[in-house]
């Protein structure tokens, strides 16, 4: 038998510790747009379906008692999540303007293309990649 192919990743899920202010982070800051939203009574939690533009997701779920991260970013696990922009310094502005912090501007190596890091309400790293 042939090896089957991936076509993408589907989807992301995180685990977010206030519902309500990773909601507004998620959609008012970042601008992905809800595709549906669920509360799971038997669990107590809501799911987020969010869109991204090429057809992504990211789950965005409430769990009651999740414990926190143990380190920032290098516990062992998925490491950080990647979002593809056409130009970095347009994001650099709308996350000072909106006042989240960010690491400084870097070069991948590798590329060439620019690329920066910031958190989260939950302080989960995010990255900003530039792919103009």
């Amino acid at each position: 038998m042939k090896q089957p192919k991936l076509n993408s990743i589907h989807h992301a899920a995180i685990i977010c510790s206030d519902y309500q202010r990773s909601k507004q982070f998620y959609t008012e800051l970042l601008g992905l747009t809800v595709l549906d939203e669920n509360y799971r009574a038997e669990r107590d939690s809501y799911k987020l379906d969010l869109a991204l533009p090429d057809g992504g997701q990211v789950e965005l779920f409430s769990m009651p008692g999740a414990p926190q991260r143990l380190s920032y970013p290098e516990a062992q696990g998925l490491r950080h999540l990647a979002f593809a922009v056409s130009d970095i310094e347009v994001w650099v502005e709308w996350l000072a303007d909106n006042g989240v912090g960010h690491e400084p501007v870097r070069v991948d190596p590798y590329t060439g293309k620019r690329f920066l890091f910031f958190a989260d309400p939950d302080d989960l790293p995010l990255e900003l990649y530039e792919q103009a």
